[in-house]
């Protein structure tokens, strides 16, 4: 238990001397440097279990060389430092916060806080958009540790770095539908961005087009649509109307017109970013094909059937040529043709019924074409 670290600093209190503090500065007056720097980096997390390999990344970030696991174990014995399993430590709120008064005392204190934001950074770097449960069981003892970097130690993240352990926190709850405990991480990477960068940057950009993302997965549409309109005209002014940025920002703006119903504002949009995508990154990019497949979904969500099928034919083979036979988009692709063909041959049946008659050659064909293609469906 953490308090029984409590209770055995207090026991090494010297005759007349009381409380934690005396007895946390004797123990702190027997250490060596090592074990003393190693005990101002543990302070720097946040008051939850903390894995060794943070500690290890965060030292090797640092440029901490000396025997770490050693020093660690001196720290348990001297009842500054409590190991919950292995590999596995805490350290008690009063002793954290008595550390970090050394912490400022240290002459390598920027040094050890650099270090630790770089080591968090690089955590929030491994979260994907879309972790699995293996990655989010991975990530997960690190999320407090993170947030406090976020949260804390803002002044010792580079420009570069900024946003990143929102980013990080953003993708770990929303990736898992938690919209609501990622909401506030995506505020404030916006707020963050803006007032160390002003409104005119891309990591004020980044930040809004995360937030409209999750307004957008939330069904927040009249929220997300001004910050999308808004992140396209950033996007143009900081990188030109020729950027592959600003195709994404039109491919996202016309998803959203998508979702709503609103196909004739999504048409020119989808059109546009695909001839943009075409120009600046040749005709068979993966990118391209996502676009043809966004058209062509427009495009059969409207019953025009014969418009989407060559895109939609365009769209696999360029994935069957650049991704992987089992890449997401390939399946999807494929399984997006299949049902278009499938209403396709539906339509024909219907038409051949009506015009000429069940029994003849030609309706029977088609009948027989619509069976063909459900039985091949892959699941």
């Amino acid at each position: 238990m953490l308090a029984d670290i409590l209770a055995q600093l207090q026991k090494q209190a010297s005759p007349g001397e009381s409380g934690v503090a005396a007895a946390f500065e004797l123990n702190w007056q027997s250490l060596e440097p090592e074990a003393q720097k190693l005990a101002c980096l543990l302070s720097l997390f946040a008051l939850a279990p903390i894995p060794w390999s943070l500690v290890e990344s965060a030292a090797s970030y640092s440029d901490l060389e000396f025997d770490l696991k050693a020093n660690c174990t001196i720290l348990v014995e001297r009842y500054l430092l409590q190991e919950l399993a292995e590999d596995t430590y805490q350290i008690h709120d009063r002793i954290r916060e008595l550390l970090q008064q050394k912490l400022e005392e240290l002459a390598e204190a920027d040094e050890l806080k650099h270090g630790y934001c770089q080591a968090m950074v690089a955590v929030a770097k491994d979260i994907p958009q879309t972790p699995t449960l293996i990655e989010i069981a991975q990530a997960t003892l690190a999320i407090p540790h993170l947030a406090g970097t976020a949260t804390v130690y803002q002044a010792w993240l580079s420009d570069d770095d900024l946003i990143w352990p929102f980013l990080g926190l953003g993708r770990f709850y929303q990736g898992q539908g938690a919209y609501v405990q990622a909401l506030p991480w995506r505020e404030q990477s916006l707020s963050t961005a803006r007032k160390r960068f002003g409104d005119e940057h891309p990591s004020v950009a980044t930040s809004l087009n995360n937030l409209a993302q999750l307004y957008y997965s939330q069904g927040r549409y009249s929220d997300a649509e001004p910050l999308y309109t808004e992140i396209l005209a950033m996007t143009k002014r900081l990188l030109g109307d020729e950027h592959p940025s600003v195709a994404t920002s039109l491919n996202n703006l016309a998803q959203l017109y998508y979702s709503q119903g609103r196909y004739s504002d999504a048409e020119p949009l989808y059109i546009e970013a695909l001839s943009m995508r075409k120009r600046l990154l040749a005709d068979k990019h993966p990118s391209v094909a996502t676009s043809l497949n966004n058209l062509a979904g427009l495009y059969y969500s409207q019953g025009r059937y014969s418009d989407a099928e060559p895109l939609l034919i365009q769209a696999l083979e360029i994935a069957e040529t650049r991704l992987r036979a089992n890449h997401p988009n390939t399946i999807t692709f494929r399984q997006n043709l299949e049902d278009l063909r499938r209403k396709l041959s539906i339509q024909a049946l219907e038409i051949a019924e009506k015009r000429l008659g069940a029994n003849h050659p030609n309706t029977v064909t088609f009948g027989e074409n619509l069976e063909e293609l459900r039985r091949n469906r892959q699941p």
